[in-house]
Order: C-alpha cells, then structure tokens, then sequence
C-alpha cells in the first residue's frame, strides 16, 4: 500500500492548500467591499474636480499654467500602479503589458522614459526591464493615503513643469466590476482642453479670481493632478481585491476537483489491492 500511502499524503497536501486558499477568499472578499466603498466615495470629489477644471479652462483667464502646455523634450513620464502581493491573477501582467507596449511606441519614436512606480510589483518589473524608475513607493497597506503618494508623483509634475518631460502617463487597472478589470494608460499630462471643455458640461464660466489667478489656478491644477492619481490608485486597490477573490475561488475549486480525482485513484488503488490479496489466499487455499 505504498502507493495508497502516497495518495493520501496528496490528498491531505491539497486540503491543506484548499483551506489556504478559501480562507484568502473570504479575506479577499472582505477586502473588496471596502475597497470598493473607498473608490466610490473618492469619485465625486474626483468628478468634480474635472468639472471645475474643464469650466476653467472655457473661461480663457489671462494666466496658462504650465500643465496646460505643451513642450519638445524627447522624455515620456509613467506613473505605473501596480499591487504591493500577488496572487491577483493577471492583473499586473495586464498593465505592465500595456506599458511596455507603450514604451516600446515611445522607443520607435525616439523617445525615452522616465517611471514612478507606486507598488512592488510595478516597481520590480521596471527594474528588471532597465526602465528609469526616478522614484518609487511601496507598502501602501489597504488604505491609500495621498501623503505618500504626493512625493514621488510630484517628481514627475516638476520635472514636467521644467520642460524635461512631454507628458506624463498614468497606468493602473480600472475597476468595471467584480469580474471584470480594465488595463488603462491615461495621459495625465498635458491637460487636454477639448476633453475638460466636455467636462465642464458647454458652458462658457466666467470667475472671479482670490488672491488672484495664478495663485488660484496653480492650486487647482494641482489638486486635480493628485485626484486623478489617488483615483488610479483606488480603482486598483479594488480591482487587485476582486481579482484576488475571483483567483482564490477559482484555485479552491480546483483543489476540490483534484481532491476528487486523488480520491478515485485512491479508492481504484486500495481496491486492487484487496483484489489481490484475496486472490493470493484463494489460490494459496487451492494450493493446500
């Protein structure tokens, strides 16, 4: 009965993993909820903040921020959102593959890149390509917090406001639904007039400006510019949650089904061989 040993040394093996695995689920699926619950509420502020800023934009004030202009430096800037663990499926494969697709458009322009990588996973996969990663943050918990991610994001806003960047992408997964998650470049900047126009609903605004427009606009503007990337990072946080729920089930019923397969082959086994015995002690009975 070695064999019939080994077999269940298996079985017990795959429980083991299944109960890991239904126990991460259930994790998961607490997770989620709240995940989800952050994101919808960090929505309208981020809503609102492109309405203000497409009625701005329609409002032609004397001063132009230098987001919303554009330069010829050979430069491209990411901010890639990758998850901090694994066991998500292929979420940070899909966006990571969709970066380097644009990096390789880039290449073949002759341009370069500059990273910010906000996530381990993100961040070990620039490194490993040879990506200039200019600055990173990693250990974002379950809880995004906007201090942590002003610093290296704001590595890229100045180096854009310099003229050392053309533009700056942000690369993160956008949360459809529970089963569904999109990979997403977004150009962050510079800020498309024609889509914030659209935002602002057609209509023209007019503002009165306190202490004046530069001071007003630049603080806008940048509170825009961090909406727009605690959003990205909510929305993955929420779709690493689900996809991490969906990874978990799947993999705990293809525990069960191996479990079932291992139990058959054992029970198949173990009935060979009481066959056998018995025909062994027929046949030594005849013999006699």
């Amino acid at each position: 009965m070695a064999a019939g040993k080994e077999i269940r040394g298996k079985i017990k093996s795959v429980e083991n993993t299944k109960k890991i695995t239904k126990a991460m689920e259930m994790v998961a699926a607490s997770k989620m909820r709240k995940a989800q619950e952050r994101m919808r509420a960090a929505r309208p502020y981020a809503e609102k903040v492109r309405q203000i800023t497409g009625n701005l934009s329609r409002a032609n004030p004397e001063y132009t921020h230098p987001f919303m202009l554009t330069n010829d430096a050979k430069v491209a800037g990411f901010v890639v959102v990758t998850t901090d663990k694994g066991l998500c499926g292929g979420l940070n494969t899909n966006v990571l593959r969709a970066v380097t697709s644009q990096l390789k458009d880039l290449q073949a322009q002759g341009q370069t890149a500059e990273v910010v990588a906000i996530g381990n996973k993100g961040l070990a996969f620039m490194n490993r390509i040879g990506a200039k990663v200019v600055s990173s943050v990693t250990g974002l918990g379950d809880t995004p917090h906007l201090d942590k991610l002003i610093g290296p994001v704001k590595t890229l806003l100045d180096a854009y406001t310099e003229g050392r960047v053309n533009a700056v992408y942000v690369c993160y997964t956008k949360f459809i639904n529970t089963m569904k998650q999109e990979s997403v470049v977004e150009k962050l900047l510079p800020l498309n007039t024609g889509e914030l126009q659209e935002n602002a609903g057609g209509r023209d605004w007019d503002y009165i400006y306190e202490p004046d427009a530069p001071a007003v606009i630049d603080e806008l503007l940048l509170r825009y510019v961090e909406a727009q990337v605690y959003q990205a990072v909510a929305e993955n946080m929420a779709s690493e949650q689900s996809a991490r729920m969906v990874a978990m089930k799947a993999a705990t019923d293809n525990a069960g089904s191996v479990i079932s397969e291992l139990k058959l082959v054992y029970n198949k086994t173990r009935q060979a061989a009481i066959t056998k015995e018995l025909s062994e002690i027929v046949a030594g009975a005849a013999a006699v």
